[in-house]
């Protein structure tokens, strides 16, 4: 049962990315005209022109809630749309609680910026947060399934929920984290929710009904990078399912190819992406591949999107309208590309489903959300390819 705490979301947006004065203007304009109850937090997505011309830390300033959130190169919420956008959720409750994290420097996979950021954060909280809202750098050396079983293990399994920074560039070297007036390349921010919430998530990769019939088992793996599948080099694997090569070896469009991948844990299966094969016929992927793992190869294209995020945002929808909820959506940059010409496909899609219920929706590098098991006990996962909503 969905207990009755209400969380109220409050939309603010513009799409002044150059006049501070204008952009600041709107938002604070926006907001005069809404009550804001005991406790808030801003929860912010933009284009990273936002962070470089001051707007963000110029917001920071005027508003009368801490803003926390992440650049991205896409986003949306109720009526409102686009690349070059700044939108603003305004979380205000007199129920739940809201108190901020971020940790030091993260230069590798190593636990002390997490544990210290956890332990300032929580100091003097009684209980454990109801739920854990995070915006994570996107760092070529650092795994999200780090985040993710690194968190789990040090808040006693709290939900997670959130994104890993990306922007508009190629090689995303303008991704940042944010909180308040500081952006970051290099730091997890993050939102921990104090109060009886029960929070509800929902998940959408890809159709196992529309996958390579023929399943493999990981052989041979080594973290991110996948070796043998049914004792195959990944590259012989692949060909033998019809994959074409072309004049220079290389498998075509392997992006639009993601595993379909089931840790035979009880839990539902996680997308995997391929980046790469390697000369020796290995596959770097987006996310620990473990030996003993059941896969499929999956096919991501614009169809194949929206059929998945209809399906998604519906159920999401339901459970939002049966409480007075809100929902958070982060869809993979993966989804977004595979939309070919038409990259607001996806947002047109939720914009017409969702109508009137309140969103906010915006694109990720590798998403974080909790999956529920067989036996009802949730895992905190990370995800490619996948559209993920939290209802609160």
């Amino acid at each position: 049962m969905i207990l009755s705490i209400m969380i109220k979301s409050i939309c603010l947006k513009t799409t002044e990315a150059d006049d501070v004065e204008v952009a600041v203007a709107e938002i604070t304009g926006q907001l005069a005209r809404e009550k804001l109850l005991r406790y808030s937090v801003g929860i912010i997505t933009c284009f990273a022109d936002f962070v470089s011309s001051g707007v963000v830390a110029a917001l920071s300033e005027q508003l009368p809630f801490p803003i926390v959130g992440t650049t991205t190169l896409a986003a949306a919420s109720n009526g409102f749309q686009g690349e070059i956008v700044l939108i603003l959720t305004a979380l205000t409750s007199d129920d739940v609680e809201f108190t901020l994290g971020v940790t030091g420097a993260i230069t590798d996979e190593d636990e002390a910026p997490l544990m210290v950021a956890w332990e300032a954060a929580t100091a003097g909280k009684p209980g454990k947060p109801s739920l854990m809202l995070s915006f994570a750098p996107l760092l070529l050396n650092v795994a999200a399934d780090f985040y993710a079983e690194v968190w789990s293990r040090i808040s006693g399994n709290v939900p997670n929920f959130g994104t890993l920074a990306v922007d508009h560039n190629q090689d995303y070297h303008e991704s940042q984290t944010i909180l308040g007036k500081e952006a970051f390349r290099d730091r997890y921010v993050f939102v921990l929710f104090y109060g009886s919430l029960e929070p509800e998530f929902f998940v959408g990769g890809l159709s196992e009904e529309k996958a390579f019939r023929e399943k493999g088992v990981v052989t041979s793996s080594q973290g991110n990078l996948l070796k043998e599948v049914n004792g195959l080099p990944v590259a012989d694997y692949l060909s033998s399912l019809g994959l074409e090569k072309d004049k220079n070896g290389v498998f075509k469009g392997i992006n639009s190819f993601p595993f379909i991948l089931n840790y035979n844990d009880g839990m539902p299966p996680v997308i995997r992406v391929m980046f790469a094969i390697t000369p020796d016929g290995s596959a770097v992927c987006g996310g620990k591949i473990p030996k003993g793992a059941t896969l499929a190869v999956g096919v991501i294209n614009s169809e194949e999107v929206l059929t998945i995020s209809s399906e998604v945002l519906q159920k999401a929808k339901k459970r939002a309208l049966a409480g007075g909820k809100s929902l958070l959506i982060f869809s993979c940059v993966g989804r977004y590309f595979a939309q070919g010409f038409n990259t607001t496909a996806e947002m047109d899609k939720t914009q017409e489903i969702l109508g009137d219920t309140p969103f906010h929706l915006c694109y990720s590098g590798t998403e974080l959300c909790p999956m529920t098991g067989k036996d009802g006990k949730i895992t905190n996962r990370s995800h490619n390819d996948t559209i993920i909503v939290c209802v609160v």
